[in-house]
């Protein structure tokens, strides 16, 4: 059976974004007013590279989501 690890899920008034795992590899899912995006990487390094890269992540989302996704990181590395 394969299970889909939601890795981090980060929301502010501007939209969401969100990581998960599943089979080694991360679908990184955005959305916000009127848009949204799913796209599958390789790594999380690559997936938060493409977010970087998302027009319509600006701001608050966009920093927050980097914090939140930093934060989950640094917890498996320490587990």
């Amino acid at each position: 059976m394969t299970v889909t690890r939601h890795f981090s899920d980060t929301r502010t008034d501007e939209g969401r974004v969100r990581f998960l795992l599943l089979s080694g590899r991360v679908t990184l899912l955005a959305e916000g007013r009127g848009w949204q995006s799913s796209t599958l990487h390789d790594s999380l390094d690559a997936a938060a590279l493409y977010l970087a890269a998302l027009p319509r992540v600006q701001g608050e989302l966009y920093r927050r989501a980097l914090d939140d996704l930093d934060r989950r990181v640094a917890l498996e590395q320490a587990a």
